[in-house]
């Protein structure tokens, strides 16, 4: 197969003149895209769970901040298993992808990668995950492990189901759960509801972006939240935006969470309500700009849990 020009090279849904496409050499440059390391905000949403969690945790425990060794694994972890689970996906929906219109520049239903070639990638990527994982207690280790399996079956869910966003969500908040567990050891009430809070937000925010979709998912037959929800998607996303900020609420009672924890929520359920107010299903643009909103809100809330830490931990006077 001959070299793809630089207009082939690019992918429709990845924000014209965007690092990867700049400055990547040509041949690596499909599995960057594979990797969505054009798409950052991919690995924000899943990060966003652990950095929480880990703010929490340390607060809960006396820590006088959260420890910035997690925080850098975590980072690492979620980049590199972002892209682990995007290329999955992209093996798995291939023949999809090549019937809409977003997603068919994609490197393997363009002909730049082969799936088996994408396969071997995403084993490579999976390795550095797993060196992450290692760097955690035995119980943390195992129950990383334990998310595999959503994270396989979760590509085949549109095919049966039109709750997806569901699944996503319980792969996605995984990191509430193994966060905790890393410095504790152990799971309690807390990085449970945080979890479940995080799972409602999952299917929120991605029900926003399946919205850019909805048209070439009826038309292929795939099921979203999207399409169940229709004109009612807004009634909807209030539901599970209104279920996150009352779990959160309660993990950080549980937790001992103190006021600056319940304003960095204050926070982040103001931002969450504005993505409600401005929503317009039919405007693709403004769908995806609310999705990638998330990513500031998540550093809102992670503001709050951590100046809490600092105060509670004596570092703050």
């Amino acid at each position: 197969m001959t070299s793809p020009s630089p207009d082939t090279a690019t992918v429709a849904d990845a924000r014209p003149g965007n690092w990867v496409d700049r400055f990547v050499p040509m041949r690596l440059r499909p599995y960057a895209q594979l990797a969505r390391l054009d798409r950052p905000i991919g690995w924000w949403l899943l990060m966003w769970p652990c950095w929480w969690s880990a703010a929490l945790v340390a607060g809960a425990v006396g820590r006088p901040w959260p420890d910035v060794w997690h925080l850098l694994l975590f980072f690492v972890g979620s980049v590199v298993m972002r892209g682990a689970g995007c290329t999955w996906n992209d093996i798995t929906d291939r023949d999809i992808d090549a019937k809409v219109e977003r997603t068919r520049s994609r490197p393997i239903p363009a002909g730049r990668v082969s799936a088996k070639a994408a396969a071997v990638f995403m084993a490579l990527l999976g390795l550095v995950g797993l060196a992450v994982l290692l760097q955690f207690n035995r119980f943390t280790i195992g129950l990383g492990l334990a998310s595999l399996l959503i994270v396989l079956v979760y590509p085949f869910m549109k095919r049966v189901t039109g709750h997806p966003q569901v699944v996503l969500g319980l792969a996605f908040s995984w990191g509430a759960l193994v966060a905790w567990s890393a410095v504790v050891g152990w799971l309690e009430m807390a990085p449970i509801l945080l979890y479940f809070g995080c799972v409602a937000w999952v299917v929120g925010y991605d029900t926003i972006y399946a919205h850019q979709d909805r048209e070439d998912d009826a038309m292929i037959g795939l099921g979203s939240t999207a399409l169940t929800y229709g004109s009612q998607t807004r009634p909807f996303l209030a539901g599970c935006y209104l279920v996150t900020v009352m779990l959160f609420g309660i993990a950080l009672f549980s937790a001992g969470a103190g006021v600056l924890a319940w304003l960095g929520l204050a926070a982040f359920a103001a931002q969450l309500a504005s993505q409600v107010i401005r929503l317009d299903i039919d405007d693709g643009a403004l769908c995806l700009a609310l999705f990638k909103s998330n990513s500031g809100a998540g550093w809102l809330f992670f503001a709050g849990l951590t100046a809490d830490t600092l105060l509670r931990g004596g570092a703050i006077v």
